[in-house]
């Protein structure tokens, strides 16, 4: 299977754990059960498969409506060699292609896992305790209340590791549920007063080792937010593979329900 539609059909079985689905021709919205905006969102239903372009409007309608009737704001995740055209498509029904980046991979055996600096460890989040520092470490990187992710006893629901430096908490990183062997890296975040010092690049490095020792994945994938992201996980062996697309949707129902 090419790797873009492994990892698509991947995404759609591991959000399909943990959201309830709206499956709409093409399109599957994927509802979480909490209204933070970054949980909620749209994928393809079928990765790999043609998508019939005259089911597109009543398809994007149809989740317009069950995500405005739950207060969601409306975006999609698409990976473009998964579904040629699609985010085109739905851009032509109004919807905004927020930002094209590169998809990138890595294998077990290709991983660079960096050698600790003295002083600092890395924890494999194992309770709701670790997981209340792991997400307080995001709500500070990232400056929102409320991130991070709920504690996953089984590591193949998903996972996270915590960087300490001098015993404190000062970055984490995440993996997801795991499905066909493929995980994504998410969640990676670095408090404000240890920036620029590699513990983003550590998180990620001792997350994607975690997600294959412990989850069984054998295919890791991310998307970079920066240019300065992108130069970590390439040191680290990721390599672009694919192409994450981001859309958002002004012309959703949300505002009509305000």
């Amino acid at each position: 299977m090419e790797i873009g539609a492994r990892i698509a059909r991947a995404q759609v079985d591991g959000l399909s754990r943990s959201r309830r689905q709206i499956i709409a021709g093409p399109l599957a919205g994927m509802l979480h059960e909490r209204d933070d905006w970054y949980l909620s969102t749209m994928v393809a239903a079928e990765p790999g498969e043609p998508f019939a372009a005259d089911e597109l409007q009543w398809a994007l309608e149809t989740i317009r409506q069950a995500f405005g009737a739950e207060g969601r704001w409306l975006s999609a995740e698409l990976v473009d060699e998964a579904n040629p055209g699609l985010a085109e498509a739905l851009e032509s029904h109004g919807m905004t292609i927020v930002s094209r980046l590169p998809l990138l991979v890595v294998e077990p055996a290709e991983l660079v896992v960096p050698e600790l600096p003295d002083g600092v460890t890395v924890k494999v989040v194992a309770s709701e305790a670790d997981q209340e520092v792991a997400n307080a470490v995001s709500g500070e990187a990232y400056e929102m209340d409320g991130s991070g992710f709920a504690f996953k006893p089984d590591p193949a629901d998903g996972g996270a590791v915590l960087v300490f430096a001098d015993d404190v908490p000062v970055a984490t990183a995440a993996w997801t549920a795991v499905a066909d062997e493929v995980t994504e890296i998410a969640g990676v975040g670095t408090i404000h007063s240890h920036r620029r010092r590699g513990f983003g690049g550590v998180a990620t490095a001792y997350a994607t080792q975690k997600a294959f020792e412990l989850a069984g994945a054998t295919l890791a994938w991310l998307t970079p937010g920066d240019d300065g992201a992108d130069r970590v996980y390439r040191r680290l062996a990721y390599q672009p593979k694919a192409t994450a697309i981001h859309l958002g949707d002004p012309g959703g129902h949300l505002a009509d329900l305000r």
